[in-house]
């Protein structure tokens, strides 16, 4: 199965460069159906996007500028919103502008459409892909799939650790990995959370005795959870000055893998908020049938079935 990447993965790469090169490299691509990429610098008035090919102007124009746009399924904000960053296109034709320059005419919807019949189409729940973080919102965090196509992985589903909005973990731009939960139609949905480890892989890496760094994720009336790691929270005793998200220094009092606790003392804490968007995935490519997060002699069981 073909993969279609993200917007982004394409451009700096010595193929990209190179298709870039000249009106010659890109007539090749035009022939060979090409997907390729570029930055976009403008959306004009009449939201055409202007893509600087550095041989040559690109103009996708704004029926082309992506699935929907068309129809009216898809608002003309999403064409806004590529400007100063990659896009992918194909290239469709050259004409000459009214200086008698030759541009490139280019389809970011054809690119799309491409990305759906060759690949989305194709991907089964528990696949993991790539994906790229586009925009956060309260309740999930929105991704590019594929060629600029949009999912979403709700906000429950980002990591076991609880978190109180999504730029806790993400930041926009930023490039991860998810996994297909279901596939709707054209819409498919992602989670997260199975590509950190499960309890035992997670608790492998602390003590029981050391003092480690932590992050507060939440502040109730009988303790402080405090999280280790994206899929790894403790339990600390309540204590006063204690904000949601500081930096924690915290002692390792118990660890009871029987019934997944963590036993945990605070020593210090810093008003400043902590954040390590650095992901270490566990888990990075193919396809996974099934995920159990819970440890061995564990009664509670959390477990995903792809």
């Amino acid at each position: 199965m073909a993969e279609y990447l993200p917007e982004g993965f394409l451009l700096d790469t010595i193929e990209n460069q190179s298709c870039l090169h000249s009106y010659f490299s890109l007539q090749d691509c035009l022939n060979n159906g090409q997907i390729i990429e570029a930055p976009c610098i403008i959306c004009d008035s009449k939201h055409n996007l202007i893509v600087d090919m550095g041989c040559m102007r690109g103009v996708i124009p704004r029926e082309e500028g992506a699935i929907g746009i068309s129809e009216g399924t898809t608002k003309d904000i999403a064409l806004i919103s590529r400007v100063n960053k990659p896009v992918c296109f194909k290239v469709t034709d050259f004409k000459r502008d009214e200086n008698d320059n030759i541009y490139a005419v280019l389809s970011r919807k054809s690119a799309q459409l491409d990305c759906i019949r060759e690949y989305l189409s194709k991907l089964k729940p528990g696949d993991v892909i790539s994906a790229t973080v586009t925009h956060l919102e309260q309740f999930g965090c929105f991704v590019d799939i594929g060629c600029g196509i949009p999912s979403l992985i709700p906000i429950d589903l980002i990591s076991v650790s609880r978190i109180s909005h999504p730029s806790d973990r993400f930041f926009v731009g930023q490039k991860i990995k998810a996994v297909v939960k279901s596939v709707e139609d054209t819409r498919i949905c992602l989670t997260h959370k199975e590509l950190l480890g499960t309890w035992e892989q997670n608790i492998s890496r602390f003590e029981q005795g050391e003092t480690v760094t932590g992050i507060v994720r939440s502040i109730e009336d009988y303790g402080v959870f405090i999280e280790l790691a994206p899929n790894l929270a403790g339990l600390a005793e309540p204590r006063s000055g204690i904000k949601v998200n500081c930096h924690a220094s915290v002692y390792i009092k118990a660890i009871i893998p029987e019934k997944m606790k963590i036993k945990l003392i605070i020593v210090s804490a810093s008003d400043n908020t902590y954040a390590d968007n650095n992901i270490d995935y566990f888990i990075n490519s193919g396809h996974i049938d099934s995920w159990v997060y819970s440890a061995k002699d564990c009664d509670k069981i959390i477990r995903t079935d792809f």
